[in-house]
This record gives C-alpha cells, structure tokens and sequence, in this order.
C-alpha cells in the first residue's frame, strides 16, 4: 500500500505508520477480549519517536532495543 484508500484496514500497513487498536478484537480473529467498543487509529512516524521513561525505543523510522 503506497497512498491512503480511506479503508483503515489497507490504510494501517502504510509505511512509516503506526497503528493502535484499543477494545474488542475482531471475531474473525479469536478476539477474547470483552469491550463495547474497537477503535483503530493510524498515525504518521515519519519524524515521529516512540519512548519509555527516558528509553527511546523507536524514532524516525528506526527501532532501538536491547536483546
């Protein structure tokens, strides 16, 4: 996928994005959790970073971790 469809499920695997779903998981797929709501949110990482405390674990494309 290499432009925006506005159908979140091809929208989501664009590259340097990231998805979040919070709430109920799709039957289809085992879902067990129980929620009265699935919301799906996309967000460009182009110049974006991702951290944990003072921990960068991703930024601007790149992931930075510890094995």
């Amino acid at each position: 996928i290499t432009q925006y469809t506005l159908n979140m499920l091809f929208d989501e695997k664009i590259g340097d994005t990231i998805h979040c779903a919070l709430g109920r998981a799709y039957k289809d797929n085992n879902g067990t959790n129980e929620s009265a709501v699935h919301v799906d949110m996309i967000k460009t990482m182009i110049d974006g970073e991702i951290s944990a405390g003072d921990e960068v674990i991703y930024s601007k494309g790149k992931y930075f971790y510890e094995k």
